[in-house]
């Protein structure tokens, strides 16, 4: 493979690519020999970066339910046992729980990878890696992949051990503890959970074990929990709390079994999202605005970082019902956590960085984006809501939702994508001071976003360039029927000279 073809493999802070057969047009470029170089590599890099000599340590490998999982990983330790590392295999887990292997005291590890590709096809597959300063960032991967494209090699004078690990209960119980100690139940200490009927959909990713591991030893009610065995093949629904047919299948779940509470994960269980008893979602500006209510009767008037195209009425409830600051930054869940971190280091308060995607990031956890530490602080608050007859809905019923919301993904067929969107982000810029009662909005960290008045959508919208992929989203969101269309019937006028634009 070419350095091109390497280069490709780098999706922002993670490695992807197409792991197996079986989707026309989409030929295999992260194959086991590939994966074995990787591994390889990262050991170097872990080299550069801690001085350590390989036969001195010891990665860590996880995988999700994907079908390719178990091949690549066996390349992956193959890899890492050939410089002299030794390698932990954890077998399915998660992705919190990978990093977390590096600063549990009884585990410790040099390093840490997740073989996953989060909510894409079951084609797909990728790496994650961690140390104990956290994940690694879009410099550290662009090294990683450098280095393999090299070939570089450790010649060890023996190879590295293997050993086992069942670090997802390891890791259950770290959440299992929280729970129990953040409750505190005066009667009920071990089983605080013990009244709660909470039904969990893991999309048959890697996140069944938290209704075994975790739910049950607190005492909960799990009947009617669906989709918790591994099946790489996600045959019911895409693990996606984004997902409307996934968020549908856990809304009707618990409704059929009159639960409390719905819990539904993505595949790796970096995400995740909720339903109320009304089997109502709660996710999205309403997972948001949920948690920011949490966050800040815990740290009064701090600020919530938060993704680009979080709604208006997000803003209004998080500033004017919760007394807090809502710092809308740019999408990608590695640059809201970063954000947030920069905004601590310079001295301006920050317990929560989150994306409308269900990514959540919490200081109290080590801006570890983790879906199951989320849902951990859920119950904790449902818990103790329950012993005054309320719900974690009630907690959000001041926030306004838009009437209607729509995104539209528009292709650029150019080679040069990244300039050509640019361009157009630009000439909007020049557009939007003619049209009337459309206004350009303030400190913003990405595209354009421009607000609407009452005669010209009663809303607002985001015209940004994708991160990675030759696309630009439109978000839009309106306060009145018929909004959406008028502020699209507009766009249309400036949009069609582009013919780029598919």
């Amino acid at each position: 493979m070419d350095n091109s073809g390497w280069a490709a493999l780098q999706n922002g802070s993670d490695i992807r690519g197409v792991a197996t057969e079986g989707i026309a047009g989409e030929s295999v470029n992260l194959s086991p020999s590939i994966v074995e170089k990787l591994a390889v590599a990262f050991v170097v890099w872990l080299n550069e970066k801690k001085d350590l000599t390989p036969d001195r340590m010891t990665i860590a490998i996880g995988r999700d339910s994907r079908i390719s999982g178990p091949e690549l990983m066996g390349a992956f330790i193959k890899g890492i046992l050939s410089t002299g590392a030794n390698g932990v295999s954890c077998d399915i887990s998660s992705t919190p729980a990978m990093y977390m292997s590096t600063i549990f005291e009884n585990t410790h590890y040099d390093g840490a990878v997740m073989l996953t590709a989060s909510h894409l096809p079951y084609n797909r597959n990728g790496i994650k890696f961690f140390t104990s300063e956290g994940g690694l960032g879009k410099k550290d991967i662009s090294r990683i992949l450098e280095l393999a494209s090299l070939g570089v090699k450790m010649h060890a004078a023996k190879p590295g051990q293997k050993t086992q690990f069942d670090l997802i209960s390891a890791y259950s119980q770290f959440l299992v503890n929280t729970i129990r100690s953040s409750i505190n139940h005066p009667i009920h200490y071990e089983t605080p959970l013990e009244d709660f009927h909470i039904v969990v959909d893991a999309g048959n990713g890697s996140g069944g074990f938290f209704v075994e591991k975790v739910l049950s030893p607190l005492g909960a009610d799990t009947e009617g929990s669906q989709f918790l065995e591994p099946d790489g093949m996600f045959p019911n629904h895409i693990p996606n709390p984004e997902n409307d047919a996934a968020m549908e299948s856990i809304e009707k779940a618990v409704l059929h079994n009159n639960a409390d509470l719905g819990i539904i994960f993505d595949t790796d269980v970096d995400r995740s999202a909720a339903v109320d008893h009304t089997g109502t979602g709660i996710n999205r500006n309403r997972l948001i605005a949920l948690i920011s209510t949490i966050i800040l009767e815990e740290h009064p008037g701090s600020t919530i970082v938060t993704d680009s195209i979080t709604s208006d009425g997000l803003t209004e409830f998080i500033e004017k019902e919760l007394g807090g600051k809502h710092h809308r930054f740019q999408r990608g869940y590695k640059n809201v956590i970063n954000e947030a971190i920069r905004l601590n280091y310079k001295g301006e308060e920050c317990w929560l960085a989150i994306e409308t995607s269900g990514h959540a990031a919490l200081k109290e956890n080590y801006f570890l984006d983790d879906g199951a530490f989320l849902i951990t602080k859920l119950l904790v608050k449902a818990a103790l809501l329950r012993q005054n007859g309320e719900t974690l809905l009630s907690l959000t019923e001041k926030l306004k939702m838009p009437m209607e919301s729509k995104e539209i993904r528009l292709k650029i067929k150019v080679a040069d994508f990244k300039a050509y969107g640019n361009k157009i982000i630009s000439d909007l810029t020049e557009y939007v001071k003619g049209v009337e009662g459309w206004n350009i909005v303030p400190n913003n960290y990405e595209g354009i976003r421009v607000s609407c008045d009452k005669n010209s959508g009663n809303g607002w919208f985001l015209l940004r360039l994708s991160l990675h992929d030759p696309v630009i989203p439109l978000n839009i969101e309106s306060n009145q029927f018929g909004g959406v269309q008028t502020i699209i019937d507009q766009l249309t006028v400036f949009l069609k000279s582009y013919t780029e634009l598919v």
